[in-house]
């Protein structure tokens, strides 16, 4: 008898369950209120060299210059010493044929914004950049400083999805929160771009790695119905309401600081919740420890009023494994094959989803708007993802809402210099078909792995994953090569996740497997959408005592 089989006396809605799903996803909520903050902590306001009050300049002159010309205008000016002799002998700035009385602007050097620079305060009263001055020679520090958040998920990803295999989901998550709030309180206090960019390195460190634990220990905890509504459409829910509120809180909070001051507060919020989230019984039983495991479900049995057998889990079943290292997803033919046909997924798949939500920013004036219409359409696609879950078998639903991305953005070849309105929503149905792909593709990676290595498998998606999103910044200067270019690797790229996904097991309304050995092959034919032969290596009831290293 399975896991699932021996505590379906919970029921699948119990008080024990329903509390357990409510706070998992309300802790969702700071890593979707953190994971694109850059867009407002980096955002560049239009800007112009400073000119100094005591120059004593005309009103004419103050308004001439600055260059005329676009690629001019943000970081360089007219000479300031020759301006200022000629608004002190009273001669004016002239254009094309100038009089005795009339300078004319053409002929006047440039020189660089020796004074600093003058920032629109239109929505920002300071930003990251307005304050460090990362503009014009100093402009790599800006993509830089979002490669370098990323990258912090990334390493988040990788470290903390081990440690969670290895010491618990429980400590790993609240540890992460904890420093979330911290690291964004001490960012909130950085007092040079150096520091900034250290403590911007650890707060996507810590941010990396909450949804994805959260997302396990879900899995892991719940079971029947409620799981799937949990994974497929809950936890992606409160995370997308959490990028909702970021644009309506940088909107009141105009100051980077004080936006770095919410994004404490709110993981800080959820550290009570401690106290009430058990840890996984699932990952106790992987190591062994069946009285843990079942002094959790018999207080839940108790909670949800219902008699629990008196041994939930018999003696003679042995269900301890060894714990699993991020090299055993390299181990076996197998499993290295369902890995690796994972990690390039998830890397493609998120280069488009980031790319497509850099891009989108661009295409209207205010950033706050577009931002919220981004995040808004992560609501129904989640929807979708919790039916195609429900109803779909995992590989037809890959290859039809990959369909929708990609037809989404093929019109934008010639929508973006016509109509930006237009482009914009293309844009918004291209990211709902990507985003149901993620959706999915979180649930079938966990269905895909046993528990024993399933956190450090999450984990490594993940960090792939994050990886793209440091790659996604970079995307819209293949524009230089090609105007047309970023939308072109935008469309291949959710083309290149659904003909890799196709080559994996299916797992629609299969059991999640506890050993390594009850993990299924991969296909040999790609599109076998209808197909229900799911060749196992084996299927065990009970899950007998494995070693990572067994050959499959």
């Amino acid at each position: 008898m399975n896991y699932e089989e021996r505590v379906a006396f919970l029921g699948n809605w119990g008080p024990f369950q329903r509390r357990l799903f409510i706070v998992l996803c309300l802790c969702s909520i700071p890593p979707g209120f953190t994971i694109l903050s850059v867009i407002f902590l980096l955002a560049t306001p239009p800007h112009q060299c400073y000119i100094p009050s005591n120059s004593n300049l005309s009103h004419e002159w103050i308004q001439a210059i600055i260059p005329a010309q676009e690629e001019q205008r943000s970081c360089s000016r007219y000479a300031l010493d020759i301006v200022m002799n000629a608004s002190l002998n009273g001669l004016r700035p002239g254009q094309g044929n100038a009089t005795e009385s009339e300078v004319m602007l053409q002929t006047l050097p440039l020189e660089e914004c020796g004074d600093g620079w003058s920032f629109s305060q239109q929505y920002f009263t300071s930003t990251v950049v307005t304050e460090f001055n990362l503009v014009c020679g100093d402009q790599w520090k800006q993509p830089l400083s979002s490669l370098i958040f990323f990258l912090g998920g990334l390493c988040g990803c990788f470290v903390c999805g081990q440690l969670s295999d290895r010491v618990g989901r429980k400590p790993v998550l609240f540890s992460s929160l904890l420093l979330l709030g911290v690291f964004g309180g001490g960012l909130a206090l950085a007092p040079s771009w150096p520091v900034f960019m250290a403590l911007f390195f650890m707060l996507g460190l810590e941010q990396g790695t909450i949804y994805v634990v959260i997302f396990v220990l879900g899995s892991e905890v719940l079971t029947g119905k409620t799981r799937v509504v949990f994974s497929g459409l809950a936890l992606p829910v409160f995370f997308a309401f959490g990028s909702m509120l970021l644009p309506c809180t940088a909107y009141v909070l105009t100051s980077w600081r004080h936006l770095t001051w919410a994004i404490a507060a709110s993981s800080i919020a959820c550290l009570p919740f401690g106290w009430v989230v058990p840890e996984s019984p699932r990952w106790l039983l992987s190591l062994g420890h069946k009285e843990d495991a079942e002094r959790i479900l018999q207080m839940a049995a108790l909670e949800t009023q219902v008699e629990a057998p008196a041994s939930i889990f018999p003696p003679e079943e042995a269900f301890s494994m060894e714990s699993c290292t991020f090299l055993d997803l390299l181990k076996t033919r197998n499993i290295r094959h369902i890995t690796v046909i994972l990690w390039i997924s998830w890397l493609s798949i998120y280069v488009s989803n980031y790319g497509l939500s850099f891009s989108a920013t661009g295409l209207r004036e205010s950033p706050f708007l577009t931002y919220i219409l981004v995040s808004a359409i992560e609501l129904p696609s989640y929807l979708f993802s919790l039916l195609a879950a429900a109803y779909c078998r995992r590989r037809m639903a890959f290859i039809i809402f990959g369909a929708v991305a990609i037809v989404g953005v093929l019109p934008i070849f010639l929508t973006t210099d016509i109509c930006p309105t237009v482009t914009l929503c293309l844009v918004l149905v291209c990211k709902f078909g990507v985003l149901v792909v993620i959706s999915c593709m979180y649930i079938h990676t966990g269905e895909l792995f046993p528990t024993i290595i399933r956190n450090t498998a999450m984990s490594s998606c993940a960090m792939f994953g994050r990886l793209g999103a440091c790659l996604s910044p970079y995307l819209q200067h293949l524009a230089v090569v090609a105007p047309s270019l970023p939308w072109l690797v935008l469309a291949l790229l959710p083309l290149l996740t659904v003909l890799l996904l196709s080559f994996l097991p299916e797992t629609f309304q299969e059991p999640l497997p506890d050993a390594i050995e009850q993990m299924a092959k991969p296909q040999r034919l790609m599109f076998g959408c209808c197909s229900s032969s799911n060749e196992k290596v084996t299927t065990v009831a009970p899950v007998p005592e494995v070693l990572c290293t067994t050959r499959l």
